[in-house]
């Protein structure tokens, strides 16, 4: 007999409508809540950690496998990706005759990861390889026929795109045309046709059974590697048996977590485990970026995603593209810190840039659209914005807002790189490839949750009304039926560094693998400040007197961050994840708070 499901559950601690507007529910329904208990009954787990992987949809007999990943237990044999072992047998003939090869890459931190990856494999086998990423304003995404040539006429005897190619046709048929191999290792969605090359290594291409389509191009990087390595070693290479690949996993922990993919299966074991390799800072370009974060405690996934990311990323939107993936190669610490600074300076250039790029957005949005809750998405556009930095405008109003949002930068001749967000639920790259087709894009394209376009300025107001009748069908009703997904309730007595290290075995935490969400019922708050720019520090207190201090990132003017600040004096409820604050060599708790309530 199956249990009745409430299709409409209670609202959690009674908070039908928080500051933000969100309702809040339990993640758990009754069968979740069933498995949390058994989970905990089978395996003598704390409940409040059980709960998190129930509610994760973790089964109770998976439990153990899953708070340890290994790379050996999750790994499939790599000769089960479609065209894994052509691909691995031209590399090794590649390192054999010692071939001049070139990578080319993708300008975002995967593609520099990945890059640098192949980079560092092939240098171990004595084989110096030339690293080309494009440059994201002139050439854009992808091999182009130009470079391509340019790689030939300087040597190539192999050209390896990493993070593209799937789809790149002419610029494949030019490597041909010049009896150039090309071996072709990506992730990104394809169609059916393949492009001229010796292999091509996608989880995701239509004939691959694989099952690793969640990869990001650093882990299929990786797999290729792991079975270059084998044939190397079945040949009778005697440099095989000492690579150590493990080593570089840092490299592939900060691709998959830069590049957002799920955290499931391999990806696990992936950050796991290379966590642990970034903490020895055995890559001088990766310990030269930390030094200049003023990393205070071990790398966690955070650092990776916010800190170091960014700095990589700041090189492709804004600066040389080049700079990443050679920061990620050298062993050099004094080159490897010059370049790190270079990094840094233009991440905080592009700050600078972002600020006054979504000023102007949100000015736009409110003279558009007014308070925004009248459309069904956003479409902001300037002449001097710079397209490097488009996404994340398009990211920031997306969550201003609560809406799927565009940012469009137009170039002197009236024509617009776009890049849009979208909200869960709807799928935006779908109505960009109907905006392609409709012919109000030059071209455009991308997945549910982002997506990217090209379009002509006088077809700006044409693609608004378009977009705005798609998502006018499903936005409005996503937006009103916005939850909250809490994990459990805790006190500040109850939030303990004990309780934040059990969290963090059933982690890590990202795509695919949600922060827990906890809730704080009642507290006081003692003390509420705008520190920096926007951020608001609060101190909140149990009726047992503990103390939690807490932190709104991003929220000085937003209803959250009004309501911390009016709050002094009063008990709120407050939603948001446990963090350990690193602080002269000491941890203490901090709550990052998401979301609050007034408790009445």
């Amino acid at each position: 007999m199956t249990e009745p499901v409430d299709p409409v559950p209670r609202a959690f601690l009674g908070v039908e409508q928080s500051v933000s507007g969100q309702r809040w529910v339990s993640r758990l329904d009754q069968a979740g809540q069933n498995r949390a208990l058994a989970m905990a009954q089978v395996h003598g787990l704390p409940e409040l950690i059980t709960r998190v992987l129930a509610g994760r949809g973790v089964g109770v007999d998976e439990a153990p496998a899953f708070l340890d990943p290994t790379i050996r237990s999750l790994m499939p044999d790599p000769f089960t990706l479609t065209d894994c072992e052509k691909a691995a047998n031209r590399l090794a003939d590649a390192i054999r005759r010692r071939e001049k090869v070139a990578i080319f890459g993708d300008y975002d931190v995967d593609g520099a990861s990945a890059s640098a990856l192949l980079w560092r494999f092939l240098a171990h086998f004595g084989v110096v390889a030339e690293i080309y990423i494009p440059d994201r304003i002139f050439e854009g995404y992808g091999p182009n026929p130009p470079a391509i040539r340019q790689l030939i006429a300087g040597g190539a005897q192999l050209i390896v795109t990493v993070d593209c190619g799937s789809t790149s046709h002419e610029s494949l048929l030019a490597a041909a045309e010049e009896r150039c191999d090309v071996v072709v290792i990506d992730h990104h969605q394809m169609g059916p046709d393949l492009p001229p090359c010796v292999a091509l290594v996608n989880p995701n291409r239509q004939d691959d059974l694989s099952g690793q389509g969640h990869l990001c191009a650093a882990g299929v990087v990786f797999l290729v590697l792991v079975a270059t390595a084998r044939l190397l070693r079945e040949r009778g290479d005697p440099r095989a048996g000492s690579l150590d690949l493990l080593r570089h996993l840092d490299l592939v922990a900060l691709a998959t977590v830069c590049d957002v993919v799920p955290l499931k299966g391999l990806n696990r074991a992936y950050v796991v485990k290379g966590l642990l390799a970034a903490r020895h800072m055995g890559n001088a370009g990766l310990a030269a970026l930390f030094r200049k974060t003023g990393l205070g405690g071990p790398v966690t996934p955070y650092h990776l995603g916010f800190l170091i990311g960014p700095r990589i990323n700041a090189g492709g939107r804004i600066g040389d593209a080049a700079l990443g993936s050679r920061l990620l190669t050298l062993d050099d610490a004094p080159q490897a810190d010059e370049i790190a600074a270079r990094l840094d300076d233009l991440n905080r250039e592009r700050q600078a840039m972002e600020a006054v790029m979504l000023a102007e957005a949100e000015a736009e949005v409110v003279a558009e659209y007014g308070d925004g809750e009248s459309a069904s998405v956003i479409v902001t556009a300037s002449n001097s914005w710079h397209p490097g930095i488009v996404g994340l405008i398009a990211a920031r109003l997306k969550e201003k807002f609560k809406r799927p949002a565009f940012a469009i930068a137009f170039d002197a001749s009236g024509r617009g790189a776009g890049s849009g967000r979208s909200i869960p639920g709807f799928d935006m790259g779908k109505m960009v490839r109907g905006a392609v087709e409709a012919g109000l894009l030059v071209k455009g394209g991308g997945h549910a949750m982002a997506a990217g376009l090209t379009v002509e300025r006088d077809r700006l107001g044409a693609l608004r009304a378009h977009f705005e009748a798609i998502a006018a069908a499903q936005v409005p009703s996503l937006v009103a039926s916005h939850v909250l997904k809490i994990d459990g309730a805790l006190a500040a007595s109850g939030a303990t560094l004990a309780l934040y290290d059990q969290l963090e075995q059933a982690g890590p935490y990202g795509s695919g693998h949600s922060q827990p969400i906890f809730a704080i019922p009642a507290h006081r708050i003692v003390d509420s400040r705008l520190i920096g720019t926007s951020h608001v520090k609060a101190t909140l207190q149990a009726m047992d007197g503990t103390r939690l201090e807490a932190i709104a990132f991003r929220a000085g003017d937003t209803s959250l961050g009004q309501l911390l600040l009016s709050s002094r004096g009063q008990q709120l409820h407050l939603a948001g994840c446990l963090s350990a604050d690193h602080w002269q060599g000491s941890r203490r708790m901090q709550l990052r708070i998401l979301d609050a309530a007034k408790a009445i």
